[in-house]
């Protein structure tokens, strides 16, 4: 009985391991593939046909689509998908720095830089939150320690909630033996009805550097924000929750953020971009994630974790 009962007990246990595979695998489908100029890129699918799509060329995501096949980000009509141009549109990573706000290139380098899939990435959250995912990191190079003397990591996982959400969480690690700071954003172009009818709530009442006037120093006493001409901001010290609402399309846009205090919304309206199409800004708006004020500092060994998580939600 003894000897059966073992026999019976490894038997279960194989099962479960086998079951419990099988699960993580089908959640986890997984294509790497060419993008256009043969660029490669990483698209997953959950298990009700909801999707995103990496170009491994900047670490960027390039696509976010719910289950009814809807693009939920934009990419410019314009886009140019030849590095060591930077892709206009999805999520680009601005780091180490944000914009001009250092001496090195305006938003850094690392959307110009060859991201890698993470083989060994930190270990997932033991819950059922996780769907469909996908592990990127970034290592400094040579030549990047040539303009900004710093090594480090930077590992990126993106993926789905079970809900359809799309997260990012980025994680900064000092490889080096000294400190260093940065500033940084996440810089999603989230697809809207049209920019003139939209408005961005969560942000009143307060400070913003005015990016359009040379960074000065507002505060914003409106109630909502609206779109009627070109608007560049760095809204300070702000809730981690702010709220896109687009009546036409009858949606809020959710962006959830962590370690990250600021936040920049933008639109060009009609101002020339190269690399934009010329209507191409009625069907978009970026609110990013941002450390820009104060920069984020890692000691040697140190990690430094960032959260954006965006959801869509019927209009309320």
């Amino acid at each position: 009985m003894g000897n059966k009962g073992n026999l019976g007990y490894i038997i279960f246990l194989w099962a479960t391991l086998v079951a419990v595979v099988a699960m993580a695998t089908a959640q986890r489908p997984f294509e790497r593939t060419k993008g256009i100029n043969g660029l490669e890129k990483i698209i997953v699918r959950d298990d009700r046909g909801r999707s995103f799509e990496v170009f491994l060329y900047g670490g960027q995501v390039a696509s976010w689509k719910n289950e009814k096949g809807e693009e939920l980000l934009v990419m410019s009509s314009k886009a140019i998908f030849k590095p060591p141009t930077p892709i206009r549109g999805g999520i680009p990573i601005l780091f180490p720095q944000y914009a001009n706000t250092g001496p090195l290139p305006s938003h850094g380098f690392v959307r110009q830089r060859f991201w890698e899939i993470d083989t060994n990435p930190p270990q997932l959250p033991s819950n059922s939150y996780y769907k469909a995912w996908v592990d990127l990191i970034l290592r400094s190079s040579q030549d990047d320690l040539k303009i900004w003397p710093h090594k480090f990591e930077y590992r990126l996982r993106v993926h789905l909630g079970t809900e359809g959400d799309l997260i990012l969480t980025s994680r900064v690690k000092n490889t080096d033996v000294k400190p260093f700071n940065f500033t940084m954003a996440l810089h999603p172009y989230f697809s809207v009805s049209d920019i003139s009818e939209i408005q961005v709530d969560g942000l009143q009442n307060l400070n913003y550097l005015d990016q359009l006037k040379n960074r000065t120093r507002f505060t914003d006493h409106d109630k909502t924000i609206t779109f009627k001409s070109q608007f560049d901001r760095i809204y300070l010290s702000t809730p981690n929750d702010i709220r896109i609402v687009d009546k036409k399309k009858q949606k809020t846009i959710v962006v959830h953020k962590e370690g990250q205090v600021d936040a920049v919304v933008w639109n060009p309206w009609e101002k020339k971009v190269e690399d934009l199409g010329i209507e191409d800004y009625r069907r978009f708006v970026t609110v990013e994630s941002a450390a820009v004020e104060k920069p984020i500092t890692v000691n040697p060994g140190q990690e430094w974790k960032g959260i954006l998580q965006m959801s869509v939600v019927p209009l309320s």
